[in-house]
């Protein structure tokens, strides 16, 4: 197939490319002028440069590419997860102007089959109960975190609504090669130097996927039924189960746990949102229609080793 890649550079942009063109698909990934250009040409994929946000040049590179399925890997994310609330605007900025110009370009161009990348964090779920496709994006946030659901909210309705096959991959936390979270990355960094707590109670259920698992699912996606899929493991943990374990698989102490409401305060409530009110997520649909098998979690066993 002839298949679109927008955030083709990108953490999973990247790596999906390399995997598709493996699969000998035709492949072309779209990433802004001067920036990753050659790697996209090393694994044998043809390269279009456009800001997403510029409407006109993602609906020449699209129309030019005549893909037959575009698939949306857009992401804004910082260096360190130290700074992604401050960084947060701009990837909601991107994915409600990038993701509409990417939607509406497909569409005129005769796509017919659209995927796009979701948060499988965001959704709500009853207390004790993990949230399935038919979950709604959370409404009690405040502040970048409340925008940033309210746009993928959005994107994803309107995709479902396209005249085209929609398909929605709402993907975990990330770990593993080229992310935060692997013994070698951001999150070991911060937990080794004791930069990173446990906030409150710590109570949010977490749902992480491996990368490699998440680019599996989304290939298999690419001829599956369309509708919403949770690319989530086996595995959801409360946030303060979650960075212990990951503290002893990187070789950092045990984190410490905020209670202090000055200090919760001056953290701000975006991030004490993420520890005490996030709920995990049901892959049951995503292993009955995409044979989806995620590995079991690499920290998972870290206080038996």
């Amino acid at each position: 197939m002839k298949i679109f890649v927008a955030g083709a550079t990108g953490v999973i942009g990247m790596p999906l490319v390399r995997a598709l063109v493996a699969l000998g698909h035709e492949v072309t990934g779209m990433t802004r002028a001067g920036r990753g250009e050659n790697a996209l040409k090393e694994v044998g994929a043809s390269v279009s440069t456009a800001d997403a946000l510029d409407r006109d040049a993602v609906r020449e590179v699209i129309v030019n590419a005549k893909p037959d399925i575009v698939i949306d890997q857009l992401t804004w994310l910082p260096p360190t997860p130290a700074d992604v609330f401050n960084s947060m605007p701009n990837d909601t900025h991107l994915h409600e102007v990038g993701g509409a110009n990417l939607l509406a370009a497909a569409q005129m161009a005769g796509v017919t089959r659209y995927l796009m990348q979701s948060r499988g964090f965001y959704l709500q779920a009853s207390e004790g109960q993990s949230a399935n496709e038919s979950a709604k994006m959370r409404s009690d946030a405040s502040g970048v975190v409340a925008d940033s659901m309210r746009v993928f909210n959005t994107y994803e309705s309107n995709v479902l609504q396209a005249q085209l096959q929609g398909v929605i991959l709402r993907y975990g936390f990330f770990y593993g090669p080229g992310t935060w979270y692997r013994p070698e990355g951001a999150i070991g960094d911060l937990l080794r130097n004791g930069a990173a707590s446990i906030l409150d109670k710590g109570n949010a259920i977490w749902s992480f996927v491996h990368i490699d698992d998440a680019i599996a699912a989304t290939i298999a996606a690419i001829d599956a039924p369309d509708g919403i899929y949770n690319i989530v493991d086996d595995n959801p943990l409360s946030a303060k189960e979650h960075l212990g374990k990951l503290a002893r698989w990187v070789g950092a102490s045990e984190p410490k746990q905020i209670f202090d409401t000055a200090e919760l305060e001056k953290i701000g409530p975006e991030a004490l949102y993420y520890h005490t009110k996030l709920s995990g997520a049901s892959n049951l649909r995503a292993k009955e229609l995409l044979g989806f098998r995620p590995r079991r979690l690499l920290w998972l066993d870290a206080s038996e080793m």
